[in-house]
């Protein structure tokens, strides 16, 4: 799915500021996002359908709050491809990621997911490396090695990651994950190239109207999570339960949807693909670091190797850009 056309899109000037500016958005939503492989495994009870139903429910509905202040501009600035456009990058961008992400971590856990998902820095600077103003493949190749290194590390210091799921639910686990993969991917790139070529439209501005576009598509998933009995639940859930069950995903809609949204289309604007691509990496880093404080123990050394190499490869892709 192509989204908005680069042949006409406004190339900006990235100074080193901008990369500096740039490379901080890019850290802070990676660190909003790392939350989200959080909330499935907090609320297992829950189907994949009801977590990214109440999400995006709640995402719309704060979005639209915080846009009616100044809707009218923001109407009369909206044209009808904007809209389309703002579905087409809801749907794979918010509504199918979550959904292979909540189903990902419950079937196959937390850390083969987020490792997943992680490769997100290497798709998406494949995929916009043919953008003018990126650097060629040849000089990133070492800190696209590292990002993969990383990974690598993380999967042979977990040869138990198999010991809560069946051979066959973690397979799917696994195959939902990389539909997340290739989901964020599609997009990243679509979504970075439709901001460049529609500057009218500021960071904030487009995470409100692609929240609001988000809610209005989630509508379709509320209906039978919440009306088809076993939708949301397998059996009956207390009130406290239902009262935790909104309230993370309350938090997962304001922190990772609204402001992580927002931080991320500014980081979008000021950095080229091949390197806002490889910020994506942190919000691996974080979902990691919120899984060892979630089951309070301390990082395995292959761990910290791996989050070094991630890292690391970020650094060095930034210093090669600026």
């Amino acid at each position: 799915m192509a989204v908005g056309d680069t042949s006409s899109a406004t190339h900006l000037a990235h100074t080193p500021r901008d990369h500096l500016t740039g490379v901080g958005y890019g850290v802070a939503a990676g660190a909003l996002w790392g939350v989200i492989f959080l909330a499935p495994k907090m609320l297992p009870q829950f189907s994949p359908l009801a977590l990214s139903a109440a999400r995006y429910v709640l995402y719309g509905v704060l979005s639209l709050v915080l846009a009616l202040p100044v809707w009218r501009t923001l109407w009369r600035k909206t044209t009808r491809r904007d809209w389309a456009a703002l579905l087409l990058l809801s749907l794979p961008g918010n509504i199918l990621y979550y959904l292979c992400v909540a189903g990902g971590v419950q079937r196959a856990g937390v850390a083969p997911v987020s490792l997943i998902v992680g490769l997100l820095p290497v798709t998406v600077t494949l995929a916009g490396a043919a953008e003018r103003g990126s650097l060629p493949l040849r000089r990133l190749a070492l800190p696209l090695l590292m990002a993969v290194g990383g990974v690598v590390c993380i999967y042979l210091d977990a040869p138990d990651m198999h010991a809560d799921a069946g051979g066959r639910t973690y397979f799917i686990g696994l195959l939902m994950a990389a539909g997340a993969l290739a989901c964020w991917t599609v997009y990243a790139v679509c979504n970075a190239r439709y901001l460049r070529a529609h500057p009218q439209f500021t960071s904030r501005e487009w995470s409100l109207l692609t929240g609001v576009a988000t809610g209005a598509l989630s509508l379709a998933l509320a209906v039978p999570a919440f009306s088809v009995p076993g939708m949301a639940t397998a059996s009956a859930q207390p009130a406290s339960a239902w009262a935790m069950f909104w309230l993370v995903n309350a938090g997962v809609a304001l922190g990772a949807s609204v402001l992580g949204n927002s931080l991320w289309n500014a980081a979008s604007r000021k950095l080229p693909l091949t390197l806002s691509g490889q910020l994506i990496v942190f919000e691996t880093v974080f979902a990691l670091v919120y899984g060892f404080v979630y089951e309070a123990r301390w990082p395995h050394g292959l761990e910290v190797v791996a989050a070094v190499l991630l890292m690391g490869g970020v650094a060095l892709a930034a210093r090669r850009h600026g």
